[in-house]
Order: C-alpha cells, then sequence, then structure tokens
C-alpha cells in the first residue's frame, strides 16, 4: 500500500514538473496556429484596449515590461526582440491565453475571448515594429 502511494506521488510530481517545463520553452504545437483576425487598424485598436485593461498593469503602457516586485518577477518586454516562450502568433496567443506559471503570469482565457486574445497579439506586434 505505501509503495503504491509513493509511486502515485512521484507520478504525480513528475506530470506537475514536466508540463511546467513544457510551458516555460516554445510551444511548438502552438507555433502551427495561424492567428485567424487580420491585424488590420480595428483589430490593434480593440487589442489596444484589452492589453491596456488586462495587461498594461504588469507589462508597462508601452509594453516595455515591468519593474517586477519582492514577489514577481518584472514581466518581459513586449517591444524588443527576446521572445524566451516563443515568438509565432499562436505561441503569444496560447501563453496569453494559458499563462505562464513559472513567471506568475496568469492564464486569461477564462476572462478574454479568444478574438479578442488574437487581437492583442497584433496589438502587440504593433509596438515591436514602433521600435
Amino acid at each position: 500500500m505505501r509503495k503504491s502511494l509513493s509511486r502515485i506521488v512521484v507520478t504525480g510530481v513528475l506530470a506537475v514538473v514536466t508540463s511546467v517545463v513544457i510551458i516555460a520553452q516554445e510551444n511548438p504545437e502552438a507555433a502551427k496556429v495561424k492567428n485567424p483576425v487580420a491585424a488590420t487598424p480595428e483589430s490593434i485598436a480593440t487589442g489596444k484596449q484589452v492589453y491596456t485593461r488586462y495587461c498594461a498593469t504588469c507589462h508597462g503602457i508601452n509594453g516595455q515590461g515591468g519593474s517586477g516586485s519582492d514577489i514577481s518577477p518584472p514581466a518581459p518586454n513586449l517591444t524588443d526582440d527576446e521572445w524566451k516562450r516563443g515568438s509565432t502568433d499562436g505561441e503569444i496567443f496560447a501563453v496569453i491565453k494559458n499563462g505562464v506559471p513559472d513567471l506568475t503570469m496568469e492564464p486569461w482565457g477564462n476572462r478574454i475571448k479568444d478574438e479578442d486574445i488574437w487581437n492583442v497579439v497584433n496589438y502587440v506586434r504593433s509596438l515591436a515594429k514602433k521600435k
């Protein structure tokens, strides 16, 4: 009985560690997903509104990152060339929708509609182009 319980606990811990490692790296499956929302001025404007409401607190109003705190690491700069979680539209969408637990970025998929997440992706892309 004790060995069975130990195996279950070890298996559970390994599953959690594996999922965190997978989330913390580029996401090949998400990379295959194409953005279904064209980057029109309307999409970018909507994305800016959603970004300002939900994202700017951590990432800054211009997407240049946040300062962090004693309990939270700084939010990444979204205007630079370094994207540790993947740089395709699909990967950016997945990070917004599913969050990044090891960076304390919470998932937004239950609060922001998919279409609006795609609009945010388009807006973030427009920030990088303004550098």
